[in-house]
């Protein structure tokens, strides 16, 4: 049973932010690279590379929220909502390849003392372009929370760590003022460099997970907690719960366990029940699949009927509730 996709207006929330990410992000790279012109510091010029980075990767990301609003068809069954745990990697691969280029620039300065400009003007466009960052960057990890987009959220959190990076060159320019040394100017950007290396890999690492379709327990457990609420007599048990997640949209399938006895249509009409209450209750689930399996002998203990032909023995564990580790598992059947 499938749910009812989310309306036409509500996919163009995710697109509209992310235009607009796109293009403030711009904005921001030349006032950086404008801060570098005046002051020559390589810390500015660290978080001015950082930016182009925010840029390419903003555009990506517009692209993929693009393509993933875009309905299933007869190529791509699911939709194509992995594209955003693609554009996520792709993110964090390039904070990391920024962190390199960021390094290549600081280190040789320790050796090469370089006389810094106008660090006033400098420092109040860095300053001023932080403050939209930060802006900006809530408003992505909020939309994209709201909306269930991973792209959103991945992208304004790399604006909230390009807020810290600049805060810390900041730092480092106030320090130069303050002691007149200029070791502080490579070393803050190496500082800045080793912060989004983690950034990066954080990334880059949900992006493996969404890609590998990495078990997602904070759902599954919503899952069970329903199930548990709702669980009827001839529901004996249930295994291989799984979910998959393409974007903001979830699959969700699992074994449903009904007393032997059942007909074909008896078992249909509890299917179709389990499935629209997850649907019901659950709003980014899109599709959820239930396999019916026949009760055997050993599930007599989980059993809820109070008459049952088939029963061999007393229902000890009917009243416990269901765990996840147990609806998860695998239960092997025997072959008759």
């Amino acid at each position: 049973m499938t749910n009812n996709p989310t309306s036409k207006s509500q996919r163009a929330v995710p697109l509209r932010v992310m235009l607009l990410a796109f293009a403030v992000s711009g904005v921001l790279m030349a006032a950086k690279f404008l801060a570098y012109g005046f002051t020559g510091s390589t810390a500015i010029l660290s978080d001015a590379l950082e930016s182009i980075i925010n840029v390419v990767a903003s555009g990506f990301a517009l692209y993929s929220i693009y393509l993933s609003s875009r309905p299933p068809d007869s190529s791509h069954p699911y939709g194509h909502g992995k594209i955003e745990h693609f554009a996520v990697g792709f993110e964090g691969a390039l904070i990391l390849l920024a962190a390199a280029a960021i390094l290549y620039k600081a280190i040789p300065a320790f050796f090469q003392e370089q006389p810094l400009g106008q660090l006033g003007v400098g420092i109040l466009l860095v300053l001023g372009a932080s403050g939209v960052n930060l802006v900006m960057g809530f408003y992505l990890v909020r939309t994209g929370r709201r909306t269930r987009s991973i792209t959103l959220e991945a992208d304004g959190k790399h604006l909230l760590t390009d807020v810290y990076t600049s805060f810390g060159v900041v730092g480092g320019l106030f320090l130069v003022r303050l002691t007149g040394w200029h070791v502080w100017d490579p070393l803050v950007a190496c500082m800045v460099a080793g912060n989004i290396v983690i950034t990066g890999w954080r990334l880059v690492g949900r992006s493996f997970g969404g890609l590998m379709d990495e078990a997602d327990p904070e759902l599954l457990i919503r899952i069970v907690d329903i199930l548990n609420d709702w669980r009827q007599p001839d529901w004996v048990g249930i295994h291989r719960l799984r979910s998959r997640r393409y974007g903001e949209k979830v699959h969700v399938d699992f074994h449903l366990i009904l007393p032997r006895h059942y007909g074909l249509q008896d078992a249909h009409v509890e299917a179709e029940k389990i499935e629209k209450l997850i649907l019901d209750s659950l709003s980014e689930v899109v599709e959820v699949i239930v396999h019916v399996d026949p009760c055997e002998d050993p599930l007599c203990e989980f059993c809820r009927q109070d008459r049952c032909q088939d029963r061999n023995s007393v229902g000890t564990e009917a009243d416990k509730p269901w765990r996840l580790e147990q609806l998860v598992a695998k239960r092997e059947h025997r072959t008759q």
